[in-house]
């Protein structure tokens, strides 16, 4: 029998926290960044692998049967939109979140889902005992009959549960918390994890079950566990929200079997979590009065377009250092626009604190943004409120010019079915873009992105102007931002704005 030799010489080095190996010591992991946690490894035995009979013949790709992967929905849409369709037979699921963002709420409420479709499903609590989480379930309604629950600390026992019940779906809440005899170490170490999470890996596999983990996060917002837990496994899901909002979102940030740009939202209240098919309620704020200091736009989180109201207020200090806070919003976005506005538009904040936050909880860090958040702060700056049902889309440079940003046709669509009836976005757009009755106004710059959105205060007493109509201005640009000859000779800079 022919064997392969898998002898290494020397001693090696390994962290402790994600398993990255190094051929001497150092004081910090090179991996994970991690001091004093890179330790001496005893050089392995010198080993001969038999070479043996391979377990299933290669066979022509065409000819592999790919019926034993077929999706099956969860019953819950936004968790089923995210994963690509549902749950796929033998695929292991790693969900990870920080405490309290609502895991366990979320996979009960799925294993109930799924048991009412007539599947037997299994789960296992390492972290709670069976009479909490039972309790949880009868607060959200996830009592059924198929759905088995135990609480289970021990790999062996996990193994003999899953032998004993024979389910459709394991749930197993959370791989950190379960350890193996076999292995030195106590629960949630890099070893005992790794073994873990192999173990329970081939059994699914070999039963063609799929598995579900919940997964711990360290104070970085990275999963805890070596880095090879994320390698093995075949979806990786990272479910987050501020804690003192009701919304949740989940991102595959690792799939097999379908996308990861698809983003799940969901609604947790006290009688438990809903999937939120359209979450634009969460993040505008209720349709009233044209108030200076607010501009909405679209925002794109994967595939998914989601409405984003961005609002500012600007109050004067005498404080040497002005105040500039944010929520939701980049700081250094803010700041940027806050320059361009000085510098471009002869607006100043120099001695006025400026606080910018989104609605909801969102938060966006694109520069699709960056129009909106410009408008909001002029608007609140100057009083003049943005025209009722308004959107503005595009990135702002440094020049005070309006940048192309991506999918701006699915953001206008977006707009277009949430009522909006004017859209700010930059001249580069294209003048074959057309959204329904929607108007589209293209912008060059700022400023007149400006002249487009912001209309006269109602003090003013300007008469018989339409909502979204901009106000004449002396940059030389008539009511819908035609430029006149005269203009056009002298260029686009003749003056500040006088808003």
């Amino acid at each position: 029998m022919a064997t392969r030799s898998t002898a290494r010489s020397g001693p090696t080095w390994r962290c402790t926290e994600c398993g990255a190996s190094s051929a001497k010591w150092v004081g910090r992991c090179t991996q994970c960044r991690a001091w004093g946690t890179v330790e001496e490894q005893s050089a392995p035995v010198a080993a001969a692998v038999p070479v043996t009979r391979p377990t299933a013949q290669a066979r022509p790709i065409a000819q592999v049967d790919a019926d034993v992967v077929a999706t099956r929905a969860t019953g819950i849409g936004e968790l089923d939109r995210v994963l690509g369709g549902g749950i796929v037979p033998g695929a292991v699921t790693l969900l990870a979140g920080e405490p309290g963002v609502g895991k366990s709420t979320l996979l009960l409420a799925a294993a109930a889902a799924v048991a009412q479709r007539g599947v037997r499903v299994l789960y296992l609590t390492g972290e709670e005992s069976a009479a909490q989480v039972r309790l949880r379930a009868q607060r959200i309604g996830a009592l059924h009959p198929d759905l088995l629950l135990a609480a289970e600390s021990d790999l062996g026992g996990v193994l003999g549960h899953i032998e004993d019940v024979q389910p459709g779906l394991l749930v197993l809440d959370s791989v950190q918390t379960i350890a193996s005899a076999q292995v030195e170490g106590s629960a949630g170490g890099v070893a005992q994890v790794r073994q873990v999470t192999a173990a329970v890996i081939a059994e699914a596999k070999r039963r063609h079950l799929p598995v579900i983990l919940v997964g711990h996060v360290t104070k970085d917002g990275g999963i805890a566990g070596p880095r090879v837990l994320e390698h093995l496994v075949d979806v990786v899901c990272v479910f987050e929200g501020d804690r003192h909002s009701r919304l949740r979102m989940m991102r595959a940030v690792k799939n097999r079997y379908g996308p990861t740009d698809e983003v799940g939202c969901f609604d947790l209240t006290d009688s438990g979590i809903t999937g939120l098919a359209d979450p634009s309620g969460l993040f505008l704020s209720e349709r009233g009065p044209v108030e200076p200091g607010t501009c909405v736009s679209i925002a794109l989180d994967g595939a998914r377009a989601m409405p984003i109201e961005i609002q500012a207020l600007i109050a004067t200090t005498t404080a040497p250092h002005p105040r500039r806070a944010t929520s939701g919003v980049d700081a250094s976005r803010v700041s940027m626009a806050l320059a361009v506005m000085e510098s471009r538009l002869g607006v100043s904040t120099a001695s006025q604190d400026v606080y910018v936050s989104t609605i909801g909880g969102a938060k966006v860090v694109e520069p699709a943004a960056d129009t909106a958040l410009a408008l909001a702060v002029l608007s609140a700056r100057t009083g003049r409120p943005v025209g009722e049902g308004t959107v503005a889309i595009g990135e702002v440079s440094l020049t005070g010019q309006l940048r192309p940003t991506t999918g701006l046709e699915r953001r206008l669509a977006e707009a277009a079915r949430l009522g909006f009836g004017t859209a700010v976005v930059p001249h580069s757009a294209g003048e074959n873009l057309r959204i329904g009755s929607m108007r589209i106004l293209r912008a060059r710059d700022l400023r007149e992105a400006a002249e487009f959105a912001l209309v006269a205060p109602p003090q003013e007493g300007i008469t018989g102007a339409h909502p979204n109509s901009p106000v004449d201005s002396p940059s030389g640009r008539g009511p819908h931002g035609v430029r006149s000859t005269e203009h056009d000779r002298h260029g686009s800079n003749l003056a500040p704005v006088e808003f």
